[in-house]
């Protein structure tokens, strides 16, 4: 007897392993959102931070949200000051947890006081 599933549970199951069509229609949701907004690339940048560590995102939604290699950077000044602003409001763990995911998703350069890239 075979497990019957939902076609919403088949394609959380596809989202978990990375199947491109699920990537892909997540994609489609970012589509045109920085110019909708009517912010800055960095302000943007920085608003997306914000909602990730409040969310207590994992290193992978960072990779996804702020960008992987060759994509624009954010001063590490920048993520530093982002996180005093936002620590009253989502805590410091999330703030702490941030750090670390941000660690783990190869985004957190090597020398202070250089912009948040992907580590080589």
């Amino acid at each position: 007897m075979g497990i019957h599933r939902s076609p919403h549970e088949d394609k959380l199951q596809a989202l978990a392993a990375g199947q491109a069509a699920v990537l892909e229609a997540l994609a489609q949701m970012q589509v045109s959102t920085l110019e909708r907004s009517k912010l800055d690339e960095g302000t943007y940048r920085l608003v997306r931070l914000a909602a990730l560590v409040a969310t207590d995102a994992d290193s992978v939604s960072y990779r996804a949200h702020l960008g992987g290699p060759g994509g624009p950077a954010i001063p590490a000044a920048k993520v530093l000051a982002t996180f005093v602003a936002i620590a009253p409001v989502v805590g410091s763990a999330r703030v702490l947890s941030a750090a670390s995911e941000l660690a783990r998703a190869g985004l957190l350069a090597a020398e202070p006081g250089q912009p948040l890239t992907e580590a080589e």
